[in-house]
């Protein structure tokens, strides 16, 4: 069998596996389990469903929802009728999922459910290509009287009497695929301006799984929790590629508020995380303990350096003597392997850490932890990871070395460059953008790093971000944000002084770990603003920043700080659907404030 696209893969796993279970879904507080025969008749029915509505062979959908099996079922629908599926976060204001869906010229949209449908209704007017808005789940709508409004399960019927009258059609439409079609559209975050839609090929995903197999091994026994956005590469790959690669099982949470607690019942034994998700579980943790019994402190503190001290032995590939290993022993006893049930990683095989920068110090806690997180790199514009720590050759402050077709290098500028056999096919309706990006068949990924002596990445920060002092100094902003971010109140950090003589920073606390250090100290407050007011917060956050600058050089410590009076939102374009931050919508809105620290008077 053909395993040169992914419903070809898709195709071949169905075959080998039969019933056995291939997605899980929590529902009422019950997993329900889906074979990999059931999952191919969804996709069967849905995709001849849409080709009965009119989709064609290079047509696009939208998928605007949470993460589900029918978002699986309308993605590989879609790329076996050869149209191309796009995601859209389900965050997204009206306006933004206007973007998408009116940008990439979609003739379906997949909604979740009526909070998404109403969104596309919003702006239905605006969208003239749409023909269907195909719903997951119908709860809310029954007074809904748009004709555009078709159930998923109306669909999957349609397709269900064509699959009767023709079994063949389906998998005669499928060989109708070829390896340069493209088979998805994922939209960047937008973080400088309006998302590009980066097309990715069938060739593109075989060859990155190809390459990524050979250093990222992933098995048909491991467990995959599906909850990051699957319109994000990152959980495409998670939830999509490497489980068709691998006959993994991806499991749902019920929402993005259980997964905490989901986690504990399936203990994935393969977790993607991005920096923010890691230094949450590592505050919590911090934040726990400093509210645990005395005893319980006691152990933790007994313990946690002896996990430290494993942590650097281990990192250094030192052989690890007698007396620690029996120190460890114990100490992975009486605290680290509850710490680690508790996070739901108990049995985490391969832990990964991605999507954007994350500070070394975080990820020597959970090594300290007994947790391998890795740090990876890649763009949606290389189809995922292009360079990978692995779990026996890690260095931490890298991004690892390139995974087998991928070669890099730095341009002079120190720009880092990127080429392999996996580069994305170009930007939906922007030549100008594409030739921009692809030069020489080299991808100019706008990210600036130096390579080390052993052939390791290091990411300075986004080429665009760099600040550059009054001085002349260029300075990573994101290094010293990162570690400012170590700390369990602060939530968010943006550090400034481009054309400046120092640096200065807007700091966001994080509200739930501050509230509890107030009420332990009787602070009155009342809202988040209230909080981030008082004076003794300010204090303590000032502490916190001062603990932080003794890790860098005096021209790269933060002089002044004030903290944000509001939590950062994407609804007001602070932040992208992904939380990376929009530096110059902030920059703008706290002009007032960015200036009171550089006048002379503050």
């Amino acid at each position: 069998m053909r395993e040169d696209t992914l419903p070809h893969i898709f195709l071949g796993k169905v075959k080998k596996y039969g019933n056995r279970v291939a997605l899980r879904e929590k529902e009422f507080g019950v997993w329900q389990e889906i074979s990999w025969n059931e999952y191919c008749r969804h996709v069967r029915h849905f995709c001849l469903g849409m080709m009965e509505l009119g989709l064609s062979r290079g047509d696009h959908i939208s998928i605007f929802g949470e993460n589900e099996p029918e978002w699986l079922y309308a993605d590989l629908a879609a790329q076996s009728a050869g149209a191309v599926a796009v995601g859209v976060y389900p965050t997204n204001p009206p306006a933004e999922a206007k973007y998408v869906i009116g940008h990439s010229e979609s003739i379906f949209v997949v909604c979740d459910d009526q909070e998404q449908v109403d969104k596309v209704l919003e702006v239905k007017n605006e969208l003239p290509l749409l023909k269907k808005i195909i719903v997951m789940d119908m709860k809310g709508l029954r007074n809904y009287t748009d004709p555009m409004i078709i159930s998923f399960e109306a669909v999957e019927e349609i397709g269900h009497k064509v699959d009767e009258n023709d079994p063949e059609m389906y998998y005669r439409t499928v060989d109708q695929l070829k390896p340069e079609d493209v088979a998805i559209m994922v939209y960047t975050s937008g973080t400088t301006g309006p998302p590009k839609g980066a097309m990715l090929s069938h060739d593109n995903v075989v060859q990155f799984l190809n390459n990524a197999a050979q250093v990222i091994p992933q098995y048909d026994t491991d467990e995959i929790v599906s909850y990051l956005p699957l319109c994000h590469v990152a959980e495409r790959i998670m939830s999509v590629f490497l489980p068709l690669n691998s006959g993994a099982t991806v499991n749902f949470a019920e929402s993005v508020d259980t997964v905490t607690l989901d986690m504990k019942e399936i203990f994935p034994t393969f977790y993607l995380a991005v920096p923010r998700i890691w230094e949450k579980m590592m505050a919590s943790v911090i934040v726990k303990m400093k509210d645990a019994t005395w005893l319980k402190r006691k152990v933790y503190q007994a313990c946690m350096p002896i996990g430290e001290k494993m942590a650097e032995v281990r990192l250094a590939h030192q052989p690890i003597s007698l007396s620690l290993r029996i120190k460890y022993g114990l100490a992975y006893l009486l605290l680290l392997r509850h710490l680690k049930k508790e996070l739901g990683l108990l049995r985490a095989r391969f832990a990964l850490s991605g999507a954007a920068p994350i500070a070394p110090e975080v990820l020597k806690y959970f090594h300290s932890l007994g947790i391998k997180v890795v740090e990876g790199w890649g763009m949606t514009e290389e189809t995922g990871i292009g360079t990978c720590n692995l779990p026996g050759d890690i260095k931490l402050g890298t991004v690892g070395k390139p995974i087998p077709g991928v070669e890099i290098k730095i341009a002079e500028d120190g720009e880092i460059l990127l080429k392999c056999n996996h580069i994305f096919v170009g930007y939906w309706k922007d030549p100008e953008a594409t030739a921009k990006t692809i030069r020489d068949g080299w991808l100019y990924t706008g990210d600036v790093g130096v390579i080390d002596e052993e052939g390791r990445l290091k990411i300075t920060d986004r080429k665009k971000e760099i600040i550059i002092t009054s001085g002349g100094k260029n300075i990573a902003p994101s290094e010293i944000e990162n570690r400012l971010k170590c700390s369990p109140y602060i939530n968010e950090a943006i550090v400034l002084g481009d054309g400046r003589k120092y640096l200065t920073a807007l700091i966001q606390i994080e509200y739930d770990n501050v509230a509890k250090w107030a009420q332990e100290r009787s602070i009155p407050y009342t809202t988040f603003k209230s909080l981030a007011q008082n004076p003794e917060v300010y204090e303590m956050i000032k502490q916190e920043v001062n603990q932080a600058n003794k890790d860098f050089a005096q021209v790269e410590t933060v002089k002044k700080f004030r903290l944000l009076d509001k939590e950062l939102d994407h609804d007001d374009d602070e932040l992208t659907a992904t939380l990376k931050l929009r530096r110059k919508t902030v920059n703008k809105k706290f002009s007032h404030i960015i200036e009171e620290m550089y006048s002379t008077k503050s």
